[in-house]
């Protein structure tokens, strides 16, 4: 069978925050959202049918004392036409109370109980109030109000209230209103019950957020309904849900913007942090983190920024330390391979032409004259003389090399150092060393045998190179209190480039493969660490007139 092997994706920073973020600030506030509207919708319905019973309550009192207020007024007029004498004066008296009497609309004398339920009728069909008192004579006193006035009345409480309040009789037809709409009133009229509970408002309806209340009354019978309209609900309902959700989403938005910035300034600090070990995993151990810090940093990204610069610094440093004795192993190792070098060329000469003739000296077979002896002592000499020489340069090296190169300084004629100098050369190859000195010329502060030493070196190195008979010239003058003195030969030009390292060690003129030459490669090197331990300096030049000019430059002695 298959293994299946699922790895869950790793997500970003940024992706976690976002999840913690959905998880923890917008399911809770969105769940809180939710339960404070249903509370708030809970609450407002409870107010809403509070105030539609008290709405209905309140009409009903008034209704109660309007109907109070008109029997007093009627029976004061029944009264009055008891003791009128005649019809006429009656009438005369109606109608100056009808016109003092705003509120009513006419006032009738019903001779019969079939004329007064007529008028009565007609009015209920008009939609007017009616009220009656019955006299003495058995006649009915009727008073018809007038809708709008006995509406003003009623109403004049509920003149800023949205609701729809209806009046009707006991045949439910409609004596007053306020706010009516016809299919308002038709909608509430269907749902009225036909059995009624009396003198205690009711709730009905099939809408919870649209309240309709009805308190039905015996003296007189009459209903009162009202109706809580689509405007009052989405006025106190809809208006606060949307309200409420749009409080939950300006708080959710304005979270996540300043969350969003936080996280943003957050996330460019540490993508610093993921750049800069990304850099030093790729050998950039010069990279430093450079964070964008204000209050709202975190302590502990600046501390492990600085730490990590810290320990940048300390990589580069050891790096550049590790490059450095890198560049120091290599020139040891090219040090020991020009050493070995060296050895197998330079020392195995002499020693090859010491054998030989030593090897010649001693056999009995022949006869040497005494010729051929001294010449042969004298190669001898002179071999063991330049591997004396050679071994002395290579045991100068670590000293010059390690700054511990020992001088015994003091008063020197230049004129002994160049004589003396000139009897050391091995050999001149037909080159005359033409010295130019004034006599009078002081003494130098300086090392006497390290000075032959030096001119040897030089003398050497003019004759090797020199143009085929040709004078190597040597010329000391006095400047600035410091003795000049010049080796010159002719040769070819040398290059800057090459000019600048022959004083570096197993550096030769010409080339390593095809030497014309002998030669370790180490005098001019020795000769410049001679000079320096005693004071001095030295400097190389070429040009078309001498193609080798090795200028020294040392102190006079001065007498103290």
């Amino acid at each position: 069978m298959k293994k299946y092997s699922y790895e869950l994706k790793k997500l970003k920073i940024i992706e976690q925050i976002a999840i913690v973020f959905f998880i923890a600030v917008v399911i809770p506030i969105s769940i809180s959202g939710f339960i404070i509207n249903n509370i708030n919708q809970h609450s407002v319905r409870h107010q809403l049918r509070e105030s539609a019973i008290l709405v209905a309550s309140m009409v009903s009192d008034e209704i109660d004392f309007l109907i109070k207020t008109n029997e007093l007024t009627l029976g004061q007029i029944a009264d009055t036409l008891e003791y009128l004498p005649s019809e006429v004066s009656k009438v005369k008296f109606i109608k100056d109370f009808s016109n003092r009497y705003t509120d009513c609309e006419k006032i009738i004398i019903a001779k019969s109980q079939q004329e007064f339920e007529k008028i009565a009728l007609e009015a209920g069909m008009q939609e007017k109030p009616v009220l009656s008192t019955k006299m003495k004579d058995g006649s009915f006193l009727v008073v018809v109000f007038s809708t709008s006035n006995w509406d003003s009345n009623l109403f004049k409480s509920l003149e800023n209230d949205g609701r729809q309040v209806y009046i009707m009789d006991k045949r439910n037809h409609l004596i007053s209103s306020h706010n009516f709409t016809p299919d308002a009133f038709q909608e509430t009229l269907d749902l009225i019950p036909s059995d009624k509970i009396e003198n205690v408002p009711v709730i009905f309806g099939d809408e919870k957020n649209r309240p309709i209340v009805y308190l039905y009354r015996k003296n007189p019978e009459l209903t009162v309904v009202v109706n809580t309209t689509d405007r009052i609900t989405k006025k106190a309902i809809l208006d606060n849900r949307v309200k409420i959700i749009l409080s939950v989403l300006v708080a959710i938005l304005s979270m996540m913007l300043l969350i969003g910035f936080y996280i943003y300034y957050l996330y460019i600090n540490i993508r610093q942090l993921f750049k800069a070990v990304i850099a030093l995993s790729k050998g950039n151990y010069q990279r430093q983190i450079r964070l964008l810090t204000t209050t709202f940093t975190p302590y502990e990204i600046v501390f492990l920024a600085n730490e990590f610069n810290n320990m940048a610094s300390e990589i580069h440093k050891s790096y550049i330390q590790l490059k450095r004795k890198n560049i120091e192993l290599k020139q040891l190792n090219e040090f020991r391979s020009n050493l070995i070098d060296t050895v197998s060329h330079e020392l195995r000469t002499p020693l090859t032409s010491i054998q030989g003739y030593t090897s010649r000296l001693m056999r009995q077979d022949i006869v040497i004259d005494e010729e051929t002896k001294q010449k042969s002592l004298r190669i001898i000499k002179e071999q063991s003389e330049r591997l004396k020489r050679l071994i002395e340069d290579l045991l100068t090296i670590p000293d010059i090399e390690g700054m511990r190169l020992q001088t015994n300084n003091g008063p020197v004629w230049l004129n002994e150092v160049l004589e003396q100098s000139q009897l050391l050369l091995r050999k001149n190859d037909g080159h005359e060393i033409v010295v130019t000195l004034p006599d009078d010329f002081p003494q130098v502060y300086a090392d006497k045998g390290r000075l032959e030493q030096v001119l040897v070196n030089l003398f050497e190195n003019a004759v090797k190179y020199a143009t085929p008979e040709t004078q190597i010239i040597v010329e000391v003058q006095q400047s600035d209190g410091v003795a000049v003195i010049q080796v010159k030969n002719k040769c070819e030009v040398i290059p800057v480039k090459k000019l600048n390292s022959l004083f570096e060690k197993f550096v030769r003129l010409d080339d390593n493969m095809t030497r014309t030459t002998r030669g370790s490669g180490l005098g001019l090197f020795i000769v410049k660490g001679l000079i320096e331990a005693m004071g001095g300096s030295i400097r190389l030049s070429s040009d078309e007139e001498y193609g080798f000019c090795a200028t020294i430059t040392i102190g006079l002695f001065k007498e103290i």
